[in-house]
This record gives C-alpha cells, sequence and structure tokens, in this order.
C-alpha cells in the first residue's frame, strides 16, 4: 500500500500544530515518526490513519484521495502507548476478534500461530488483567497483525514497558516487520529504536519535517543541526569552532586541519562529535583531548564517561565496562574522520565517515 501525503498541515485554532509537508511512504516498509514529544508525531499520525481531517492538503491511498474519509471505512491497524484490549475476552478471543469480523476460517490455528509468534501462546485462556503490561501489549500487537490492514500505525507502543521488556519487543518488531505484509509507521522519541527498525525514518520537530530518507541516510548525513540533536542518543557533543585557512579553529588555539566545503565563510562554525566517536585508547591520526571526569555511568555492555574539557563538557561512550574515578585526568581521542561540522544557519556542511567505511 501507497500512502502519499500532499502538502498536508494542521491548525487548531490560531496554533500550528503541523506545518506544510510532503511525504510517501513506500509500501511494505517500515516508516519511522521520530521526534521529542510534542513534535508533531501522533497529530500526523492520525491524519494518516483518518482519525483527523488536515487543515490543509490531501492524503493519498494507492492513489486515490482519502482526505477526510473516516477511520472505519479504512483498512487500517493501531497499536497505542496503552494496553488496549478487550477485558471481557480472553487473549485467545482478543486476537481473534479481527478475523471473525471478517468470516476467516481456521481462525483457531492463526490465533495460536499468532500467539506463538509473540510468545504467548501460553495466556492463551487468560483475560488481559492476568498479565503482565508486556504480555498485555503482545496481545494488542497480535491483534493488529490479525486484522491483516495494508497500513499499520503504532504510536509508540513500548513507551510504558520497563526497560527489559522495551529491549526484547523491539527485536521481535523489527523481525516481525521485515516480512513487508503491512506498510508500518512506528512513532518513536528514542533515536535506537528507529536504528533498529531501518526502513525510513522522518525526523519532526515542533510541527515541521526536518527531513525524511532510508534511516541510514539520515542518521550518517543529518541536514541540519537540529536533526543531529534529534537523532543522537546520548545527545551529540557540540563544540563551538572557527573556520580558517588551515580548516578549524579549536577552542584553546588549537588548529584542526579538516576539509571543508570551497567558500564555506570564515567565522563561528559547529563541530559534532557522536559520544561513540569519542575513545580511551589512540588511533594512528587522532586528535586527542584533555580532561577530568566529572561522571561515569555503565549502562549495559557501554561506559558513559562525562569529561570537562577545553572544549567544553563531552561524553564518550566506551564499549565495555570501565571504572574512572571521578576527578582524575582522563584523554579523549577522536579521528578528524568521524566529525561533522554545522555552519552558522545549522545546515551540514561535513559528514562524518561511516565506520568502516560503509
Amino acid at each position: 500500500m501507497e500512502l502519499v501525503l500532499d502538502a498536508i498541515s494542521k491548525r487548531v485554532g490560531a496554533q500550528a500544530w503541523l506545518y506544510p509537508m510532503d511525504m510517501l511512504l513506500h509500501s511494505g516498509a517500515v516508516t519511522v515518526l521520530l521526534g521529542a514529544t510534542q513534535a508533531g508525531k501522533t497529530s500526523l499520525m492520525r491524519i494518516m490513519a483518518g482519525l483527523d481531517a488536515p487543515s490543509a492538503g490531501r492524503v493519498r491511498v494507492d492513489g486515490r484521495d482519502v482526505t477526510g474519509m473516516p477511520v472505519r471505512e479504512r483498512n487500517v491497524a493501531m497499536v497505542y502507548q496503552q494496553f488496549i484490549n478487550y477485558p471481557s475476552m480472553t487473549v485467545a478471543d482478543n486476537i481473534a476478534s479481527p478475523l471473525r469480523l471478517r468470516g476467516d476460517r481456521d481462525v483457531d490455528a492463526r490465533v495460536r500461530a499468532l500467539a506463538e509468534r509473540l510468545h504467548i501462546d501460553m495466556f492463551l485462556q487468560r483475560y488481559p488483567a492476568e498479565l503482565s503490561g508486556g504480555q498485555q501489549q503482545r496481545v494488542a500487537l497480535a491483534r493488529a497483525l490479525a486484522k491483516g490492514a495494508p497500513l499499520m500505525l503504532l504510536d509508540e507502543p513500548l513507551v510504558n514497558l520497563d526497560y527489559k521488556l522495551r529491549e526484547e519487543l523491539r527485536e521481535e518488531l523489527a523481525q516481525l516487520f521485515a516480512t513487508g505484509d503491512s506498510t508500518v509507521v512506528y512513532a518513536t522519541t528514542e533515536p535506537g529504536e528507529a536504528l533498529l527498525l531501518g526502513g525510513y525514518t522522518a525526523v519532526l520537530d515542533e510541527g515541521r519535517l526536518l527531513q525524511y530518507g532510508p534511516t541510514a541516510e539520515v542518521f550518517h548525513a543529518p541536514a541540519s543541526l537540529r536533526v543531529a540533536r534529534a537523532f543522537s542518543d546520548p545527545p551529540m557533543n557540540l563544540v563551538t569552532v572557527r573556520a580558517d585557512a588551515a580548516g578549524l579553529l579549536l577552542p584553546g588555539g588549537e588548529a584542526w586541519p579538516l576539509a571543508l566545503p570551497e567558500g564555506t565563510p570564515a567565522g563561528a562554525l559547529t563541530l559534532g562529535l557522536r559520544a561513540s566517536a569519542l575513545r580511551l585508547a589512540a588511533r594512528p591520526g587522532d586528535l586527542a583531548v584533555q580532561g577530568v571526569v566529572e561522571l561515569v555511568e555503565i549502562s549495559g555492555s557501554d561506559t558513559f564517561v562525562h569529561a570537562a574539557t577545553p572544549w567544553g563538557g563531552l561524553v564518550a561512550q566506551i564499549t565495555g565496562v570501565h571504572y574512572l574515578a571521578l576527578g582524575a585526568g582522563v584523554t579523549l581521542h577522536v579521528d578528524p574522520a568521524q566529525a561533522y561540522v554545522f555552519g552558522a544557519d545549522g545546515g551540514l556542511l561535513r559528514a562524518a565517515r561511516r565506520q568502516g567505511g560503509v
């Protein structure tokens, strides 16, 4: 199913919730709507579903204008943040409900197959209230999959789950969506979910579509500083620098010979370094910055080192578990090829080279 948004916008009273934007959803692929709270993700998704009509612009499905067509007349499946299930029905009956509405055959076998796929087959005779939050959300997902709708919309479906459950379901969802049975739209505030799901990503901020394209392309080549901020977790390290004939002049007067596009005006620029680009161990060609450890956080198999440096506060994401004393000196190393440079207007001047040359 191909869904096209043509110059759609949304106003509520005098307030603009969505500014005019165009988007073509690729059939059978996952499109992630990435942005902070109130970026416009839910408003955009409600227009896609037919729950709301745009204030201007058109919505087309497979070439047909469906602008203003209510959701009950469209074949759409939705999963929300909340665990929305029928409380008086068993898990089996919840999953079976869209199949029975269509008059499908072999309902029991299909329900069991979906339940096994989502690891809830042992709960088929229980009621939703007897399940954990993660199990209830799996039921909602199974029912949405059972509907077999060509368009599936998921509005931050994992946000209310604990960390471990989110990690488990993220991987399961990536595998489920890889089949390409439906065109999937997935809203999230977390860059990691966008990277895991792949497909395409639309970065939204305050009702504006900042960039849309293949997820890897948007991540590696953010069109602007606003996109880079939205698509970095932990936040990208940002350093104010100046351009000169030698490349970049770092805080403290150190020169960094970094090639910039021809015609880059001299003046203030922003150097961007992802936390994963900073290392404790030096490699040939690295630039080193001295600092003092302010905070060390261990999360899973990574260590996040917060350091005060002449460049300002930097955060390094180091693979493995490392113990560094607070107040101790630390040297962070970075390959100049891993640097982003943004102009005075916030536009991308130079993208980092992809790791491994990809």
